[in-house]
């Protein structure tokens, strides 16, 4: 079977949990009226940012999750703010890939399935393998401590997959940092937005936190030598392997739900 041997669309979708109503915690985005004019686009966009950003913090806390319908009114409630600020946020949540406008809910979070999460691991290999290798050539030696020091937490957090999620992250955001290629970072950290769709801690059996360990060692290794075709050599096959893992799962929840669907038919 290969990884691409699964049902598309709505039966294999990686949202795991059942969409339900919004558990944004309340912020307060400021939503004052200015005397000056001038001043009044200025913060118009000043808020619009804050609502982006707190959208997008949402998402990836698992707060907003696949499938969650995206109303106008109530985040506007929600973030206290007034409809203008959080338009523009869902418009910049459209444009990035993370909310899409469906025929029958209206606007809500992007749902991955599986065709969808493959093309998104395939970018992600070429794009990390390109930032090891060029962090093995132009990362400074606090960058290497740093990518040590997290890739060591690694371990504290073997019986914790929530937490070990986190730390992996962290992991390739400063990976990234490392690289020191501008257009390359602004690339992966739009990937990464699309990344937090996917819930990666589901995947954690105890093989793959194991293997996990071992590829994190064996990425900073490399990038302490030096040596740059290593580096990009298990950063690849890190991400192969994370991409099998994800899709393994998305398999077993599929399989899982059908076999749900056929007893409930079967008990009617």
């Amino acid at each position: 079977m290969t990884d691409h041997a699964f049902p598309s669309g709505d039966r294999a979708t990686i949202a795991a949990e059942q969409p339900g109503r919004m558990q944004l915690k309340k912020i307060s985005v400021s939503d004052g009226s200015s005397a000056q004019s001038g001043r009044s686009n200025h913060n118009a966009l000043s808020r619009g940012e804050q609502a982006y950003r707190r959208l997008r913090d949402a998402i990836e806390s698992r707060d907003l999750k696949p499938g969650d319908r995206l109303l106008e009114v109530e985040l506007a409630k929600l973030l206290g703010s007034s409809r203008t600020p959080v338009r523009e946020a869902l418009g910049r949540l459209e444009s990035d890939g993370l909310a899409v406008r469906d025929p029958h809910r209206g606007m809500i979070i992007a749902e991955l399935d599986g065709s969808m999460i493959a093309e998104l691991y395939a970018v992600r290999e070429v794009l990390e393998g390109t930032a090891a290798a060029l962090a093995a050539r132009h990362a400074s030696e606090a960058e290497i401590s740093t990518l040590r020091q997290i890739a060591d937490r690694d371990r504290a957090f073997a019986y914790e997959p929530e937490r070990l999620a986190i730390n992996n992250r962290l992991f390739h955001e400063a990976l990234y940092r490392s690289a020191h290629n501008r257009y390359l970072l602004k690339t992966l950290n739009a990937l990464h937005g699309s990344m937090a769709l996917v819930r990666t801690s589901l995947a954690y059996s105890k093989e793959r936190i194991e293997l996990t360990i071992r590829q994190h060692q064996g990425i900073v290794a490399a990038i302490e030598g030096q040596d740059s075709k290593t580096a990009e050599e298990v950063t690849r096959a890190h991400i192969q392997d994370a991409r099998k893992a994800r899709l393994a799962l998305l398999l077993e929840l599929h399989d899982e739900m059908e076999g749900t669907r056929k007893n409930d038919r079967g008990s009617i």
